[in-house]
């Protein structure tokens, strides 16, 4: 056995340890994606995708898409973008919400779905960092059956080191603004995610993340959804006065657990569900289409088959299934950087997959958040029925801040695009004038107006 001196063992170890320390580097950086199959041409953008480790063992790789500012990326704001559901991918936020990128709407003929731009993509005006979470959400994997875990508290973890990490490998970020962003059901993490920033700001932890903010689209907050559905529904005329009376009565403004106690609330209950079950809840007005979809060996694609007789491009959600043709080709995943056998079939929303809702109460979240001057941009869609804006309405009016500047239209093209309120915490609230769940989706420019006057500080 050959004789090594204590100097030698020492310098081998540092090279061991320098070498370790850049294949993590490598191993947390992105790659940039200079074009896309089904897109014509380079992109017109930056690009990056790619994988960072979280966890004590790093046993989760959360999958990201960071899309740079088309403007002026070195003094735009930075934001993070958590999708609802949970377990809704980011790719879906991109491709059907905010994000520049879009299907162009064609019934599918056996070739790639063909990309086009989305002119109202608010990466005109602030870099996006959209990412896969909670686990087995899009491409996010685990390598270990504990890291296969899901819960709110979890995903709150999880984003917050993710956030860290990645700009600790994209240092010219950190000065920036930064804004905390999510929509429907991620209205249960956003605001934790920004407070856990917060704190660990305070504590000194590097690097300081420049904390501006949070914005929240269709959001739960209350977890009593269908104690706004009812009157919603009345409101818009889906259910008879003389049921909304008789549901008041008997089920004494609890929708939720009344049910159990009541024999005539439960009664009107049903009622109320029959009556609503042919409706589009996303967007009341929109058609109702029910995708259903099998494989169809040995090409891995989708069959079709249609719950309603309505023209497929007649429904909004049709591109949901262009976007599974599109991210299960081999080639697409080669392009965005995916682990090979990380993941089977990439699913736009995996709601069969066991999560806890273990955090119940978001209130106390947004108060700590407003006593210490962060801003919140708080939007609904009035039409979505999902998660009714009389119920963003009703938690936002219990905070009990002061009015600054009290319910007004504001507008887009010289019409008015919904309604507002500013409150005295720098928390605004916006309805978007026929938006659905959610509201980028139907109303992509009155959004993008929405976003781009608030992220620069001016008045809706």
């Amino acid at each position: 056995m050959a004789n090594f001196s204590s100097s030698y063992v020492k310098d081998l170890l540092f090279v061991v340890l320098l070498l370790s320390h850049i294949a993590f580097q490598v191993a947390t950086c992105g790659s940039l994606v200079k074009f896309l199959p089904g897109f014509n041409g380079p992109l017109p953008f930056l690009l990056e995708t790619g994988y960072v480790g979280v966890g004590e063992k790093e046993d989760v790789q959360v999958f990201y898409y960071f899309f740079e500012s088309e403007y002026n990326p070195k003094e735009d704001p930075l934001m993070l973008w958590l999708n609802g559901g949970p377990g809704c991918s980011a790719l879906s936020a991109i491709l059907f919400e905010i994000g520049p990128l879009q299907f162009k709407k064609e019934e599918y003929n056996g070739s790639l779905p063909n990309l086009i731009l989305r002119p109202h993509s608010w990466t005109k005006v602030s870099s996006i960092i959209f990412v896969d979470l909670p686990v087995s959400t899009g491409f996010t994997y685990a390598t270990t059956d504990s890291g296969s875990q899901r819960s709110d508290s979890i995903q709150v973890r999880q984003a917050h080191q993710f956030f860290r990490k990645w700009l600790n490998d994209h240092p010219k970020f950190q000065s920036n603004e930064v804004y905390i962003g999510g929509d429907s059901y991620s209205g249960a993490t956003v605001p934790i995610v920004a407070q856990e920033i917060s704190q660990e700001n305070e504590k000194g932890v590097q690097p300081l993340i420049n904390l501006q903010g949070y914005i929240l689209g269709n959001a739960v907050a209350t977890r009593k959804e269908r104690n706004y559905k009812i009157p919603f529904a009345h409101g818009m005329g889906l259910i008879s006065d003389e049921l909304y009376e008789s549901l008041q009565i008997n089920c004494n403004g609890d929708y939720i657990n009344a049910e159990t106690k009541n024999a005539l609330c439960s009664k009107d209950l049903s009622s109320f569900d029959k009556a609503i079950s042919e409706i589009n809840q996303g967007h009341i007005l929109e058609p109702s289409c029910v995708w259903l979809y099998t494989e169809n060996s040995p090409r891995r694609s989708l069959i079709e088959k249609y719950h309603s007789k309505v023209s497929p491009l007649k429904c909004r959600n049709y591109p949901y299934l262009l976007s599974m043709y599109w991210a299960n080709d081999d080639n697409v995943r080669k392009t965005l950087n995916i682990h090979k056998g990380s993941i089977g079939k990439w699913h736009r929303c995996s709601y069969d997959i066991p999560y806890n809702m273990d955090i119940p109460n978001i209130y106390d979240y947004h108060v700590n958040l407003s006593r210490k001057g962060y801003r919140s941009l708080i939007y609904s869609g009035d039409h979505d029925m999902v998660i009714p804006f009389l119920e963003t309405k009703a938690w936002i009016k219990s905070l009990n801040y002061s009015i600054v500047d009290d319910w007004r239209p504001w507008h887009t093209n010289e019409q008015v695009a919904g309604y507002t309120r500013t409150y005295s915490n720098q928390m605004t609230f916006a309805t978007v004038k026929g938006g659905g769940h959610t509201a980028p989706e139907y109303l992509p420019e009155e959004c993008f107006t929405m976003f781009s006057r608030w992220i620069s500080k001016r008045a809706l």
